[in-house]
């Protein structure tokens, strides 16, 4: 009994505490913000600067770079696959030590980089080895436009005494008469000749091969209508290039590479030993008067000129703009420049280029001769 009377005292008290307790406050939910009272704000990208506008009226000079240089004739596989094995040759050097890919190499934007290139016995002309990209596209071949055409250039280094030193013709005809393999590739490219391993055809091979080396850029994309192919940037600096006067002499596909020019034309170019076509033509009334370069990838086809002298593209554009313009062009105005004329830099072909396989000599092939 006692114990039952102590647990309803308990249970009493308990009840009495619990009724003393307060109750819990109740949770009101915040307000949400009125949208109309507080906007949210929400972050926004910096809109897109405007495109420089290039005149229309500047580009009427220009075009875009054909698909290749090919003619009816050398548009031939055969041909070009000669053509291919032949300039990555050096048997067609006395030494067997400098093929057209020597002094043109064709990963490095068909230059070397020299100044001037070494040939037989390390010997060095005195012209600087200009690219062989587009190289089909210009009106003549070399600076003073000594061949007509990349078919007949092809055929010069070959026997020159200095290059790669062969005594002629007749020579180079022997030694690819004494290849099997290239007796054959001739037979191919050349069906219908009756006597087809000539040094004739060697040539046309290897400007068969050199017609489809074309480096397509940003420049003809732009060209082609889509104006965000070039950069606000390279678009000012291609407006700088105009009003500074270069187009006088840099126009068309290659923006050179289709007329001859007087270096020095308003002031005296400093180094005047190599006269140009005054030396070719033995008149004075052309000293100083050489081919027009092309300024396709001229970023990448240092050093510059005729004779290598100048190293860099900056350079480069200054002295133009003081000897053909008279200009003295500022820091800023040279940068401009040189930023459109690293858009010029296009694209090669690795699958085009990729060195070929050549043909085994045999015994009677001639051997190498350091002499």
């Amino acid at each position: 009994m006692r114990k039952i009377a102590l647990a309803t005292t308990l249970l009493s008290i308990g009840t009495l505490l619990v009724g003393f307790q307060k109750p819990a406050p109740s949770i009101k939910p915040l307000p949400f913000p009125s949208t109309h009272k507080q906007p949210l704000r929400v972050a926004q990208a910096n809109p897109p600067a405007p495109q420089v506008e290039v005149p229309e009226g500047f580009l009427m000079a220009y075009k875009a770079l054909p698909a290749d240089y090919h003619t009816p004739s050398s548009r031939n596989p055969n041909k070009i696959a000669l053509g291919r094995m032949l300039y990555f040759d050096k048997r067609l050097s006395k030494n067997h030590d400098v093929s057209c890919n020597s002094c043109h190499q064709l990963d490095k934007f068909g230059v070397d980089h020299e100044p001037t290139s070494p040939g037989h016995k390390k010997q060095r002309g005195d012209r600087n080895s200009p690219t062989v990209y587009n190289a089909a596209g210009h009106f003549v071949q070399f600076w003073d436009g000594r061949s007509p055409h990349v078919e007949h250039q092809a055929t010069q280094p070959v026997v020159n005494p200095v290059e790669m030193a062969i005594s002629g013709p007749a020579q180079v005809e022997t030694l690819l008469k004494s290849i099997p393999g290239y007796v054959e590739a001739f037979k191919k490219a050349y069906p219908s000749d009756k006597d087809p391993v000539s040094y004739k055809n060697m040539g046309d091979a290897i400007g068969a091969f050199e017609r489809g080396l074309v480096t397509p850029s940003r420049w003809d994309d732009f060209l082609n209508g889509k104006k965000d192919a070039l950069t606000n940037p390279e678009k000012q600096g291609f407006i700088k290039f105009v009003t500074s006067g270069c187009l006088t002499c840099h126009i068309g596909p290659q923006l050179g590479g289709h007329m001859y020019q007087k270096l020095g034309m308003i002031k005296p170019w400093p180094n005047q030993k190599d006269k140009g076509r005054g030396t070719l033509l033995k008149d004075s009334t052309f000293d100083m008067f050489f081919k027009v370069p092309s300024l396709r990838n001229i970023a990448k086809t240092a050093p510059y000129m005729h004779d290598g002298s100048v190293k860099t593209l900056e350079e480069a554009v200054l002295l133009m703009a003081r000897h053909q313009l008279a200009r003295e062009l500022s820091k800023q105005d040279v940068a401009e420049i040189v930023t459109f004329l690293n858009a010029l830099t296009g694209t090669i072909d690795l699958r085009y280029i990729k060195e070929p396989a050549l043909p085994p000599s045999s015994p009677s092939t001639p051997k190498p001769d350091p002499n």
